[in-house]
């Protein structure tokens, strides 16, 4: 399984975070892959160039998934391909979802959709040219002008509020929403209305869900458990334990065993 970054051109870097690649070509052996996406406070524009996935629904028939926008989430999914794949995305900031997608980032949490769903025939001309581009670089190339274009006009109506979403995904700082309203120059109840707006769920989840990411990032690490949950901010183990059940499905001692289900490219 080969897994790897591409960053975005400067004019994105606002927007996106980066762009990223995911291949796998099946062994012998090998009759399924599933892959499940955990709880994640970002958005995911994903292409799958080279086979489809199907999404697995309980008690429901499976979803085919191509291409779409997995937006930003407070829980997971599982999908399964029988074939060699391949799939490109873009990881994107969650205050950037009015711009590119034309509606509030508070109204998609939780929501996958196709792409011609989202941005009609644009969205479809976008993942038949993603589809037949002869290399990832391409596709960047390709994908990069396309938000570019999108995001031409943008102008955030309150930058403090997409700083302080990026001071909670990459300052790694255990803080409480009135530290953070404060730091803002917010009253409490301004800070947690014009989060939610932009980030598409309340400041509290939101900084839960940059914690768990945080925490599972300590993967092959060697730390117990006890020292992640500790370093990242987490009142108690059973507290740890709750918030990785709930966000990824499984018990935080099976998840960092590196035999859950969708983690086998942090070990390649």
């Amino acid at each position: 399984m080969k897994y790897s970054t591409i960053p975005p051109p400067l004019t994105l870097k606002p927007y996106v975070r980066c762009f990223w690649v995911l291949e796998h070509d099946f062994g012998a052996d090998e009759k399924s892959y599933i892959y499940r996406s955990i709880a994640d406070g970002c958005v995911e524009m994903v292409f799958h160039y080279q086979a489809a996935f199907d999404e697995l629904i309980t008690n429901g028939p499976a979803h085919n998934w191509q291409s779409g926008i997995h937006f930003q989430s407070n829980t997971y999914r599982r999908f399964e391909t029988r074939q060699s794949f391949g799939i490109f995305g873009a990881y994107i900031y969650p205050f950037a979802v009015p711009y590119l997608f034309n509606t509030p980032s508070e109204k998609t949490s939780n929501e996958m959709l196709d792409l011609d769903t989202c941005l009609g025939r644009d969205g479809k001309e976008l993942e038949e040219r993603i589809m037949i581009a002869g290399s990832n670089s391409k596709r960047a190339e390709i994908l990069a002008a396309f938000l570019e274009k999108r995001l031409q006009h943008a102008r955030l109506k309150d930058d403090t509020i997409a700083t302080s979403i990026k001071h909670v995904i990459h300052s790694g700082e255990i803080s409480s929403v009135e530290q953070l309203a404060y730091r803002f120059n917010l009253s409490t109840r301004q800070f947690d209305r014009k989060f939610k707006e932009y980030a598409g769920f309340s400041p509290k989840t939101y900084m839960r869900l940059v914690r768990l990411s945080h925490a599972l990032k300590q993967q092959g690490s060697n730390k117990s458990l006890s020292r992640i949950a500790y370093e990242c901010g987490y009142y108690d183990q059973s507290h740890f334990i709750h918030d990785v059940k709930a966000f990824t499905g499984y018990h935080p001692g099976f998840y960092f065993s590196g035999k859950a289900e969708g983690t086998e490219y942090l070990y390649v």
